[in-house]
């Protein structure tokens, strides 16, 4: 039948219909080449050699089991620890004994060392200015009771201001004066920030904090001044390497360093090689400055370095092996779901349309009742009684994912089983199945081909969106959704983000391209006329 089916001229006009439309056609040989290189996966993203060559024979570790007695005479029959085996004097001083990796030295279970990560050695000193805090407590007509630091913000030395009205000083906004009012009349105001100039026209920023009604009305409201810091006052930067001497220096900041500073402040730099330490607080040009010491240090999830150009996850596992394993299991899992699904709604919806009448509502209403069964509730309810596995997530899926085209079948059955061509193989005795199979069937397949590319870009939604939940592929099975589920939790980890939602979008958007170009070649009016 299906032989049939393709040299079928009707056949072959779609096909060719399908291949004239070139984004269809290429996305549909772009998603192929992607399955193809994730079933290559072990040959790509694998800590396992694809070819050792030892003592004049030749190893095939990716295809076969090798103990490690075999390259070292240990008498353990382990599986050995390639990289390791390759530093050994066996491989270092005998040129013809080799090891052979794939590109990428990681497959997706392995957890990485973190000595191995070639990262920066080196420690950079950060000395940031702090901005200047004053305050100013006033009464209801604005007169200044006490002030903090005010001659800073005012632009004039040795002016506390006690007495004087605010506005001698500033122009204040008009909100500034709403704000005030509220906290004087004993109603609650919420925390408010302000601009204000002084009368050389410096800026600065004012505070109102939170209030909160008391017994009495205030006779006094605290004003806080910060200083807006602009460009020229940026963090600073002086770079050491593990030898203590400066790589990049700032010159100009260093050398107001006083001597016991420059001590300490290499002292904590010495000290921070091995472990994280605290701030310190200096004084320069008598501005105060924090100096903060910082070192790149490994901790899991770690950004894209140079073999992980992808990062590391949560685990400590290359990301990109992941990506790589996880699209075999997607695409894997879409086919067989949307074929087993495809088998089974054929199957369905062929004998509810052929048969019709008392067997046809019944299996309908069976199937109404079954199809309104919570699949979420009866997933979490077999994975705690059988466990987690790729073999009950295809069930659990497969039992629910094949009403949807059963519809489509038993329309077509329905429609077509009065026609002449089936009523002349009854009146010829050809058996039942065989009418529906072969002669019926062929004529159904429309909407089970049109709609099955849309099939697989569900299951693969469907898949990830169950990971993304917990509900899905048991650990440490690579898995799109368990590594969305990662970032969820380390947000600041961008490359979790990126690159597995930039696969999942790739892998459905090529899906989709190609649906609409079968939608399309299997559509009778290739063009439409409005009138």
């Amino acid at each position: 039948m299906i032989l049939r089916f393709i040299q079928n001229p009707v056949t072959r006009k779609r096909y060719l219909r399908f291949k004239s439309m070139k984004r269809a056609w290429w996305s549909f040989w772009i998603l192929v080449l992607l399955y193809a290189l994730s079933l290559g996966a072990e040959l790509i993203c694998n800590s396992v050699p694809l070819y050792v060559r030892y003592e004049g024979r030749s190893f095939f570790p990716v295809f076969r089991y090798y103990p490690e007695d075999v390259f070292t005479g240990s008498g353990r029959y382990t599986r050995p620890d390639y990289k390791f085996l390759q530093q050994t004097p066996a491989f270092l001083d005998n040129t013809e004994n080799r090891i052979i990796f794939p590109l990428f030295t990681h497959g997706p279970k392995d957890i990485i060392d973190p000595a191995a990560l070639l990262i920066s050695g080196e420690v950079r000193v950060r000395l940031a200015q702090e901005p200047r805090i004053g305050t100013v407590d006033i009464r209801s007509d604005l007169t200044i009771v006490r002030s903090h630091l005010l001659d800073f913000f005012v632009g004039q030395e040795a002016v506390s201001g006690e007495g004087e009205n605010l506005t001698r000083f500033f122009d204040l906004p008009a909100d500034i004066f709403d704000a005030l009012e509220q906290r004087f009349m004993n109603r609650a105001g919420p925390l408010a920030r302000f601009t204000v100039q002084n009368h050389f026209r410096q800026t600065h920023q004012v505070l109102l904090s939170t209030f909160t009604p008391r017994e009495e009305a205030p006779h006094t409201i605290r004003l806080m001044f910060k200083e807006i810091m602009d460009s020229r006052d940026k963090p600073r930067e002086v770079v050491f390497d593990p030898d203590l001497r400066i790589i990049v220096p700032d010159t100009e900041l260093w050398r107001k360093l006083s001597a016991p500073d420059i001590r300490l402040i290499k002292d904590r730099v010495r000290e921070r090689f091995d472990r994280p330490v605290d701030d310190l607080r200096t004084e320069i040009d008598g501005r105060q400055f924090v100096v903060s010491f910082v070192r790149e240090d490994v901790r899991f999830p770690f950004p894209p370095v140079k073999g992980h150009r992808m990062g590391i996850d949560s685990a400590g596992r290359d990301v990109t092996a992941r990506v790589l394993y996880g699209l075999r299991i997607s695409l894997t899992f879409g086919l067989i779901l949307a074929g087993c699904a495809t088998i089974f709604g054929i199957v369905a919806g062929a004998f509810q349309g052929y048969l019709g009448g008392l067997f046809d509502i019944t299996a309908q209403r069976i199937i109404e009742v079954w199809s309104a069964l919570p699949f979420l509730y009866v997933m979490i309810l077999m994975g705690s009684i059988y466990g987690r596995s790729f073999g009950l997530l295809l069930l659990c899926y497969g039992i629910f994912n094949w009403v949807g085209i059963s519809y489509y079948v038993r329309a077509e059955f329905l429609n077509l089983r009065k026609r002449e061509f089936v009523e002349a193989a009854k009146c010829m005795g050809i058996p039942t199945y065989k009418i529906i199979f072969k002669h019926i069937l062929p004529n159904a397949l429309v909407p089970v081909i049109t709609f099955f590319p849309f099939s697989l870009v569900g299951a693969i939604g469907s898949l990830v969106a169950l990971d993304y939940l917990g509900f899905g592929l048991p650990p440490p099975t690579p898995s799109w959704g368990e590594l969305l589920y990662q970032a969820q939790e380390y947000r600041w980890a961008w490359w979790l983000i990126l690159y597995p939602s930039l696969a999942l979008f790739i892998v459905m958007l090529l899906g989709v391209f190609v649906g609409e170009g079968v939608r399309n070649a299997y559509d009778p009016k290739q063009f439409s006329r409005f009138e």
